[in-house]
């Protein structure tokens, strides 16, 4: 039997916070590669349509492919390839932002690139320019 209680219950919150600790670093590690290859993805669909001149059908079919191959994975609809074409078309040339895209979720992602306005990413463009 412990008889320092309070020793034992700071070990306890001590065990507990690593833990905590180590599944958020894994986590962290986990978006930065999911975002990487959304990244990968997006520029495989650009640079594949203006090699080869394909249209908008090589997304819907690749979306078909990939669903039919990674049967309960989400992530590979017509409209999300579409989302990681546009994540890579819109931040390609500004390194700064492909860095900062990697520390935040796809979702946070693809909203800021949907949803902020032509305006406002010139402004965070420029802004990070600086």
């Amino acid at each position: 039997m412990l008889t320092n209680t309070v020793g034992f219950n700071n070990f306890v919150i001590e065990i507990k916070q690593k833990i905590l600790s180590a599944q958020y670093n894994a986590l962290k590690r986990v978006n930065k590669e999911l975002i990487a290859l959304n990244w990968e993805i997006g520029k495989s669909i650009v640079e594949t349509q203006a090699s080869l001149g394909w249209g908008k059908s090589v997304v819907k079919n690749l979306a078909d492919e990939l669903q039919k191959e990674f049967v309960g994975i989400k992530g590979f609809s017509e409209r999300n390839l579409w989302n990681m074409r546009n994540f890579y078309l819109e931040y390609k040339d500004n390194e700064k932002l492909q860095t900062l895209s990697a520390e935040i979720g796809w979702s946070h992602n693809v909203v800021i690139f949907q949803k902020a306005n032509d305006n406002l990413i010139v402004s965070l463009r420029h802004y990070l320019a600086t």
